[in-house]
């Protein structure tokens, strides 16, 4: 018994003079997107916060690492070391579809999850110029004529394209799904009135207000960035999809260091300065952080899973 304490005792030293010591060098902060993007933007914003929680010195860094739809970015931090000198940010639902539609080498479990900061729900947008003044308008229009109503997505498996289909389901409604190469290019078609409607983030749509009528946005309440737009639920369709984005280590991080990350992730977005200026960037804050945020993870790979299986996009 005297052993057992001793040892837990010891290991228990050794894990707070470790935790004294982190970080001993830069911690890289891993985005699988290219510099200058939404997700880009948000690990920057977050990085030079989290040096000053670290304290002594700490540095941290951000390493672009595009291709394959975040999957190059995704994979590093699965396969780092959980040192606590790895992070990347975590881009749901993209990051857990992509293991459904391909070959990958993480999945769900793969991962510490450490904090999610934004939350940019979908919508259900038309051009200014649209004949459709109200979600009603556009449901009948395409329960009437099916596949007549043509929806742009950035592309196929992510939170646009399940918005779609969700909406789909839930309103009786028959799409036809356009995907582009990115939200800027169905955001241009939709403006353009190429496509009748478009099911992207309302982030995407705010610097637009004079060329975009957002007709609800699917979350469980209405945004603070557009107060005047109801829900998808308050109009009766309980539909909510949106993009998350957060940080997380790779699986098999040390639990007191995950807590001390959880902790100054806590205390970055506790920060006034911090919220204000995601405010400025249009960055919704969703603060979760820990078990809620691998729940909603779960969640969101559930819901990728099903409509995988249901119809798949590829």
């Amino acid at each position: 018994m005297k052993r057992t304490l001793a040892a837990l005792i010891a290991l228990g030293l050794s894990a707070t003079a470790a935790l004294a010591d982190y970080p001993e060098k830069p911690v890289q902060v891993v985005v699988g997107y290219s510099a200058g993007g939404g997700t880009d933007v948000m690990a920057r914003t977050v990085a030079q916060f989290l040096e000053r929680e670290l304290g002594a010195g700490a540095s941290v860094v951000v390493k672009n690492m595009p291709g394959a739809g975040g999957q190059i970015g995704f994979t590093e931090v699965a396969r780092a070391a959980p040192d606590g000198y790895t992070l990347g940010t975590f881009n749901l639902p993209a990051a857990l579809a992509l293991t459904h539609d391909r070959e990958a080498d993480y999945d769900v479990n793969s991962y510490t999850y450490l904090a999610n900061f934004v939350e940019d729900p979908n919508t259900i947008t038309v051009a200014a110029s649209s004949p459709f003044q109200t979600l009603d308008e556009l449901l009948t229009a395409a329960r009437t004529d099916p596949g007549a109503i043509t929806v742009g997505l950035s592309s196929l498996g992510g939170n646009d394209h399940f918005s779609a289909n969700m909406m789909a389901v839930a309103s009786g409604a028959d799409f036809t799904l356009v995907p582009f190469k990115g939200a800027s290019s169905a955001r241009t078609a939709i403006m353009g009135g190429h496509v009748a409607a478009g099911t992207m983030t309302l982030g995407q749509t705010t610097s637009f207000p004079d060329e975009l009528r957002v007709l609800a946005v699917l979350s469980d309440k209405r945004s603070p960035f557009r107060p005047d737009v109801p829900t998808a639920k308050e109009l009766g369709f309980d539909v909510q999809m949106s993009s998350l984005r957060g940080i997380v280590a790779p699986a098999g991080l040390d639990p007191a260091l995950a807590e001390h990350l959880r902790a100054a992730l806590t205390a970055v977005n506790d920060n006034p300065e911090f919220q204000a200026m995601m405010a400025e960037q249009g960055n919704p804050i969703a603060f979760m952080v820990g078990d809620d945020f691998a729940a909603i993870a779960a969640a969101q790979d559930a819901i990728a899973a099903k409509i995988w299986e249901e119809t798949p996009w590829k």
